[in-house]
């Protein structure tokens, strides 16, 4: 199997690319437009230089060289939601070529080549309802700035393919140049696929998908178009330089029309607009205002921070976990391990069912950090902490407030455990011998009459030594 990527980021620039219509999602349609953007004879485009610095920080943060002179040309084709029939791109001299992005798979590093980076301009929407015939044209999202980042052909299954899918938009959000909501249309690719006989050097021929709409439809859309081809080519079939529309409800693909090559779109320069001329400084200041990436800040996660590759890549790739950890970590009073534990489970499930960002709830790094360090000490338990976060979160309360107006602190006093323990051995004598003829599951047993007779209190740890230790005697 061999898989390229072609990924469409929208950048969230406050106007468009080439006029000064808003840049917003969900608003009424045919409301966010003017006659740049809608193609009306006579009038000129205006480069948004936003667009070019976004394209830019992107390039270096996937390692590509930077050109200071790129062009922009026009790619000519006729689609009903292209009012002008021509899309303004990048065809030959694009910012930001000959990259790469470093990948992380099963544990393993693989390296992507990235071919180029280009800025160019949306089309808009075709609305299609059952209820009247024909279509129906949203010109709102005409002249929405993309940038398009073409991979080579070094992808080698749909595993590798969702992790650079994945640390892109990771790296997209880092650096705070599109939302990356997929339902909303603002990250999509379109998927190459071919495949060729084991050993074999020479590439076969490609199919590309549209309508691909989030990773995991990737996923399922590359094992299906390979198995696809695999089958016509045993067949004693060929396999036709299509493109194909992926139907993930149905998890399949149609085939749309034959896969058009650069000549076809008849690209020549965009003669409305100049060549972008960058200065090296600004190229540089470009570099350094980019902040630490995921790659980097698992490798520091692991290395530092003793977590394992997975725990990294999950908090890294994620911005909000990352600041969450890394504040955490700032504060310096709790363990990096108990950190991670509860961003990954407490914290990713309430964010998964409740569709919340971290930052839109009560939870901040100090009461985070509070809550864990009361769980360290033997303060409360790990059951009682899970019900002092979920009070954190619907009422903003501080932990230690929480902790003493519902009485949940642990009883850690060794004498009066010692007390308890005695009483609670001389009680179930047949317990005790059950332990002592081999029976070691009699301990717990014998731990929760503890717990039961302490109401709770009792802090588990130290009970279960004690008892230990007087099972031994």
């Amino acid at each position: 199997m061999v898989v390229g990527l072609e990924v469409h980021a929208e950048l969230n620039t406050a106007s468009k690319i080439y006029c000064n219509c808003r840049n917003a999602f969900g608003l009424e349609v045919n409301t966010q437009v003017c006659p740049v953007c809608m193609g009306m004879p006579g009038t000129l485009p205006t480069l948004n230089e936003k667009v070019v610095e976004y394209a830019i920080k992107m390039g270096h943060a996937m390692n590509c060289t930077i050109n200071a002179v790129s062009k922009q040309d026009r790619k000519n084709y006729f689609y009903p939601d292209l009012p002008k029939a021509y899309q303004i791109s990048q065809a030959e001299v694009p910012p930001c070529e000959n990259g790469y992005l470093d990948i992380m798979v099963d544990g393993e590093e693989k390296r992507i080549g990235v071919t180029r980076i280009h800025i160019e301009e949306d089309a808009g929407k075709l609305l299609h309802d059952a209820s009247f015939s024909g279509s129906l044209v949203d010109l709102n999202r005409c002249g929405v700035p993309l940038i398009e980042i073409v991979s080579e052909p070094d992808i080698r299954s749909s595993a590798e393919a969702k992790a650079y899918l994945e640390t892109i938009k990771s790296i997209l959000q880092y650096l705070n140049i599109s939302d990356c909501k997929m339902q909303e249309g603002s990250i999509r690719c379109d998927v190459n696929v071919s495949v060729r006989k084991k050993g074999s050097t020479e590439f076969g021929t490609r199919c590309e998908m549209k309508n691909v709409n989030s990773f995991s439809a990737a996923v399922r859309g590359i094992e299906y178009e390979a198995k696809r081809q695999i089958e016509v080519l045993e067949a004693g079939g060929t396999i036709a330089q299509e493109t194909r529309r992926w139907d993930d409800a149905k998890g399949m693909n149609y085939t749309m029309r034959s896969k058009e090559d650069a000549q076809d779109y008849r690209y020549f320069p965009e003669p409305d607009l100049l060549s972008i001329v960058v200065p090296e400084e600004k190229i540089a200041a470009l570099k350094a205002s980019i902040p630490e990436l995921p790659n980097a800040k698992i490798r520091r996660y692991v290395k530092d921070f003793g977590l394992s590759q997975v725990d990294a890549t999950l908090i890294a790739e994620d911005l909000e976990r990352s600041a969450m950890f890394d504040a955490c970590i700032a504060i310096g009073t709790c363990k990096p391990k108990s950190i991670s534990n509860w961003i990954l489970s407490d914290i990713a499930k309430f964010t998964n069912d409740t569709g919340k960002k971290i930052s839109e709830t009560p939870l901040t790094p100090q009461r985070l950090t509070e809550l864990i360090v009361q769980v360290e000490k033997g303060v409360i338990s790990n059951s009682a902490a899970k019900k002092v976060f979920q009070i954190v979160l619907e009422t903003g309360k501080e932990p230690l407030a929480i902790i003493e107006e519902k009485g949940m602190a642990q009883n850690s006093d060794t004498g009066f455990l010692e007390q308890l323990a005695k009483d609670v051995l001389a009680n179930n004598e047949k317990s005790v011998n059950d332990y002592k003829n081999g029976k070691t599951n009699a301990l717990g047993y014998l731990v929760g009459q503890c717990m039961k007779a302490s109401k709770g209190k009792a802090n588990p740890g130290i009970v279960k030594e004690i008892v230990t230790k007087m099972l031994s005697e």
